[in-house]
């Protein structure tokens, strides 16, 4: 979509060329043209801690910042994926306690 509000974009075509000599899947999906905006849906992430996460997703535009988007992601309440989000979470605040408490001792 960038690529088609500035088509004369030089980093972007240089980016479109890097890809497409990289990745046969890049060429299929760049060669099909289904570019369209979604403003909600799913998707899948690939965690390097807690692995697969699916994901709801809603897509939000910035008034004060024109092309700007906020994308706000959330797990199903139940479900793996909120145990896996729950779970990172409580990690993140140990490392944080942890820091916290070295920096003081320090």
């Amino acid at each position: 979509m960038e690529v088609g509000r500035n088509p004369h974009d030089q980093e972007l075509i240089a980016l479109v060329s890097e890809l497409s000599a990289s990745s046969e899947l890049f060429r299929q999906h760049w060669a099909s043209r289904d570019v369209r905006l979604k403003g909600y849906g799913s998707k899948r992430v690939n965690h390097p801690v807690v692995g697969p996460l699916d994901l709801n997703f809603e897509a939000m535009d910035l008034p004060t910042e024109p092309g700007l988007q906020l994308n706000v992601y959330a797990a199903p309440a139940g479900g793996p994926a909120a145990d896996k989000l729950a779970l990172l979470a409580s990690w993140a605040n140990r490392e944080k306690l942890a820091t916290e408490l070295h920096a003081a001792s320090g």
